[in-house]
């Protein structure tokens, strides 16, 4: 269930984004000049077969669009797909990183003009708005391991994550082997079951 990255250390020397992308990703890539990276594409390969695997790269090297890419392709191909339900978890143990992955999205997301909506959800959410998360979810959904935590708790978990598709993981070495860490393994533990 959780696709989080691809196994490849690659971050050079991409190549041409047509063949493995949509078009409307491929178009996207070649208006900004990019080419889709080792990592990338691997990535996008090792989800569209169900699988799920670990993007190491540097600065700069589109590891969070390498996250992103299989969700937002799918549910840009999705147009059957009954909303609204969440398809995609972005879990981070920084709140201000979730605001600015959120903030790295929006530009493709418009660029491309696809129909998916995407929302942060931290301890600083608005009560107004965790209520509509909750009955309304987004496609792509930005949280904390506590957030989480909470969301599994409630009493509508099942219906809330029935449609989950996709589980990124980022920065998961400043939890590891912390309670946070523990709390969020049997989160994703929870979530596989």
């Amino acid at each position: 269930m959780s696709k989080v990255a691809s196994p490849s250390k690659a971050v050079g020397g991409g190549t041409p984004a047509g063949g493995v992308l949509p078009r409307v990703f491929s178009d996207w890539f070649g208006r900004r000049g990019w080419e889709l990276r080792a990592h990338q594409r691997e990535l996008l390969e090792v989800a569209g077969a169900g699988g799920s695997g670990l993007v190491i790269a540097p600065t700069g090297g589109g590891k969070t669009l390498a996250g992103f890419l299989p969700s937002l392709v799918e549910l840009a191909g999705d147009t059957g797909r009954a909303r609204p339900s969440l398809h995609t978890i972005y879990i981070s143990p920084l709140k201000a990183l979730a605001n600015d992955v959120a903030r790295n999205l929006e530009a493709p997301i418009a660029e491309m003009g696809l129909d998916i909506s995407m929302e942060v959800r931290t301890g600083d959410t608005i009560a107004s708005r965790r209520q509509r998360q909750r009955a309304k979810p987004p496609d792509i959904l930005l949280t904390t391991p506590e957030q989480l935590a909470l969301f599994i708790a409630s009493e509508n978990a099942a219906t809330f994550f029935a449609d989950l598709g996709a589980v990124i993981v980022d920065e998961i070495h400043a939890i590891a082997g912390t309670k946070r860490g523990d709390m969020l393994a049997l989160c994703l533990a929870t979530l596989k079951q």
